[in-house]
């Protein structure tokens, strides 16, 4: 046995190995998640003052709710799902509509 092999022993298994044991959720693709995910980037690409407020500063906000729609419409459109509830939450289909919401009644306000 090498010096590795012999301080681990017959120990339990460490925190890499338990989560290579536990199967992966499957997720499957979400079309409307996708497309919501496209359409924040490209709006966002082709029109970037709509995340500024009146004065033409840009509205850190409303900026924060929209690409957290568009990477959550990434993560569960794709159909990954991880495999910790927190990421799951921040990541799902009906979170990336919420934040969508989110970034439309902040430009709302701002726009008056």
């Amino acid at each position: 046995m090498d010096g590795a092999t012999a301080s681990r022993g017959s120990a339990a298994p460490t925190m890499p190995e338990e989560a290579a044991l536990r199967p992966v959720p499957v997720g499957r693709a979400n079309p409307l998640a996708i497309l919501v995910a496209l359409t924040v980037t490209l709006g966002v690409t082709i029109y970037p003052h709509v995340l500024a407020g009146p004065q033409g500063a840009a509205d850190h906000w409303a900026a924060m709710a929209a690409f957290w729609s568009m990477s959550a419409g990434y993560v569960s459109g794709v159909g990954f799902r991880p495999q910790r509830r927190i990421f799951r939450l921040l990541f799902s289909a009906w979170t990336c509509l919420a934040a969508l919401a989110l970034a439309v009644a902040r430009m709302a306000w701002l726009q008056g």
